[in-house]
């Protein structure tokens, strides 16, 4: 059985090859998940099902981002990086998982897929989207 750690680096995958064939051959990428070894059949669909899902909510994800970092628009941001960012996002508002172990997790994708400043921009751009996210519990 795969940990989190795993799944979350899977949909990472699988999130950046829809980012970098703009959603397209999308059974061609789950192929791709599927051939992974150490995985259940469940925990590659929960990946793949992520990465889509990260996928299709990428504009609402980018439109905060340049909001917190205008100077960095999606299309200028390094495709690690912004992949690590939607995703984070993503699972931040959709996953049920604790922010900060999101925030800490997407940093540790950062400083294995990323640039020498991958991490620090992930944290601080992932830590003010936190700061924005109404405290749990509060009325919409």
């Amino acid at each position: 059985m795969a940990q989190p750690r795993d799944i979350r680096r899977l949909a990472f995958q699988a999130l950046y090859q829809l980012d970098a064939r703009a959603g397209r051959d999308t059974d061609d990428i789950l192929a791709t998940l599927e051939s992974e070894e150490g995985f259940r059949a469940g925990e590659i669909k929960r990946a793949f099902t992520t990465a889509c899902e990260a996928w299709e909510h990428r504009a609402e994800a980018d439109n905060l981002m340049l909001e917190l970092a205008p100077e960095w628009p999606a299309h200028r941001m390094a495709a690690v990086d912004r992949t690590i960012l939607r995703l984070g996002y993503h699972e931040m508002t959709r996953g049920g998982v604790a922010p900060k172990i999101i925030i800490n997790e997407a940093v540790e994708l950062a400083k294995t897929f990323g640039g020498e400043k991958s991490p620090g921009f992930v944290n601080a751009l992932l830590d003010k989207a936190f700061k924005r996210m109404p405290p749990v519990g509060a009325e919409e």
